[in-house]
């Protein structure tokens, strides 16, 4: 990719005297043809004109706008010498492909955990208001152990 270098100069205001130029037209013509001369002696190719709008100050408080016409040269920058880059990491072996149709489901082993068993009682619970607070001994005791 190629790359360009830039260059932005203001736009002359008037053209100067030339011999053969009558009209301010073509004394214009002449002064942007001497400047346009002088960017590409030094390598510059004409890239393009704008017009740009640019805020100045106007007195103490006041700011007034005005336009500013640039011209832009550029000019190719000479190739850089390539980074370095880091050689790449070796891809990874890449895993068989097995056909959508030849998977077969994976059969369900795990046990069925439900979420309430009516096999195991529940503590007593005694109901004040709308809180329930359950009864028995603040320690459980592993199952086997004589009660006190």
């Amino acid at each position: 990719m190629q790359r360009y270098e830039y260059k932005v100069i203001p736009a002359p205001f008037r053209g100067e005297k030339a011999k053969g130029a009558k009209t301010p037209a073509d004394r214009f013509a002449h002064t942007l043809t001497g400047l346009m001369n002088e960017m590409a002696a030094d390598g510059w190719d004409f890239h393009r004109a704008d017009t740009l709008p640019a805020e100045e100050r106007a007195g103490l408080t006041r700011k007034v706008t005005v336009y500013q016409n640039l011209l832009t040269f550029r000019r190719a920058l000479a190739p850089a010498a390539a980074p370095y880059e880091a050689p790449a990491a070796p891809e990874p072996a890449e895993l068989p492909r097995v056909p959508l149709k030849a998977r077969e489901p994976v059969p369900d082993t795990a046990p069925r955990i439900s979420v309430r068993d009516d096999s195991v009682p529940l503590a007593p619970t005694i109901k004040l208001g709308a809180a329930a607070i359950p009864q028995g001994d603040e320690k459980a005791k592993p199952a086997g152990e004589p009660a006190d």
